[in-house]
């Protein structure tokens, strides 16, 4: 399996993040994707490739233009007024309030985001940029007959919506290689997010299509972030009614259990019959991560490869999230790998 990856992850390197009422250093940091590619190496998993440039193109077919502009615009615009410090925002326009994208840099800090754990940092729109890249280089070599491909990218992206981050995530790779597959395809797209963290942004973005399903297996948002989106009744709408399926599930979840609910998505997938399956590919369901609440072990990320690959299908990983950092790059090469092995 060919891994693409873009060495520009290091520029995003966010110092802190509010977490638990106090500043934090982040979680997301450049040494999660460092450890992935070095696992991929010393298993040899395949060809690591730099990504080619696609351009904003394939971006705006999924995110608004002013929000595209922000995240390029914004970090000059925080340290003109504030300094060399992490951006973050410091209010949001909740229920009541106006929904006009203010001037002043906090207030569109807080206009383009949903919480204070999602910095802006001097390289964040490069890192961004390059991981969409690598997503759709990923996607290119899948489309030119590969059977699977990985894009190893930092930061992630599946907390990510058309006009706001959030989530440690700024663009939604996997939604814009979803979005680039129909356009040159026509074909249908099934879309796994197996992160502990349900996929807001992804769902958010498909929400009202059906020509891409959309399933998620996740921490019950009773308990877990995102809070406000990712329960079991929320099912599309429109059009897309019936194509979204989220299997919201509490915390101390044991392996049994998940796959439970990964075994009935798949099943759903198999019915669905789409050209593309895309895999959110978050290991944070693994038992020692420090923000996650579920109980898998590493052994059970070759049983998901393998189940993956039960589906006959072409298949794009995009690395979401995994902040047990030690493990991440093991259990995401346990996936990858077994879904390599059993596709022979």
């Amino acid at each position: 399996m060919d891994t693409v990856y873009s060495e520009n992850h290091i520029r995003h390197a966010g110092r802190v993040e509010l977490y638990g009422g106090r500043l934090v250093p982040c979680f997301e940091k450049p040494e999660r994707a460092r450890l992935v590619v070095e696992q991929v190496r010393s298993r040899s998993l395949g060809d690591i490739i730099s990504p080619q440039s696609h351009g904003l193109e394939p971006l705006l077919r999924v995110h608004s233009g002013p929000y595209l502009e922000f995240l390029q615009t914004a970090w000059s615009d925080w340290c003109a007024v504030h300094g060399d410090t992490d951006a973050l925002p410091i209010n949001w326009p909740v229920r009541s309030f106006s929904q006009r994208v203010p001037d002043s840099i906090d207030g569109r800090m807080g206009f383009y985001s949903m919480d204070a754990g999602t910095p802006i940092t001097e390289g964040t729109w490069e890192a961004v940029k390059g991981g969409a890249d690598a997503t759709l280089t990923a996607l290119d070599r899948v489309q030119s007959g590969r059977a699977a491909a990985f894009a190893l990218v930092r930061p992630p992206g599946h907390h990510a919506a058309r006009d706001f981050c959030g989530g440690y995530c700024y663009v939604n790779n996997a939604a814009v290689a979803v979005q680039s597959f129909i356009d040159q395809t026509g074909e249908r797209v099934a879309i796994l997010d197996v992160d502990y963290h349900h996929g807001n942004g992804t769902q958010s973005i498909f929400y009202d299509r059906s020509d891409v399903f959309f399933q998620s297996v996740h921490g019950d948002p009773n308990q877990e972030f995102p809070y406000f989106l990712g329960f079991a009744d929320e099912c599309g709408s429109g059009e897309g009614d019936g194509f979204n399926r989220n299997f919201p599930l509490p915390w101390g979840t044991t392996a049994e259990r998940w796959f439970e609910a990964v075994d009935e998505a798949l099943r759903r997938i198999n019915e669905y019959k789409p050209g593309l399956v895309v895999v959110s590919l978050g290991v944070d369901a693994y038992k020692g991560d420090p923000i996650s609440h579920f109980l898998l072990e590493s052994a059970d990320y070759i049983r998901l490869g393998e189940r993956i690959a039960g589906l006959g299908l072409p298949a794009l990983f995009v690395l979401e999230g995994g902040y047990a950092v030690d493990e991440i790059g093991i259990n995401v090469v346990n996936t990858l790998g077994a879904f390599d092995a059993a596709c022979g």
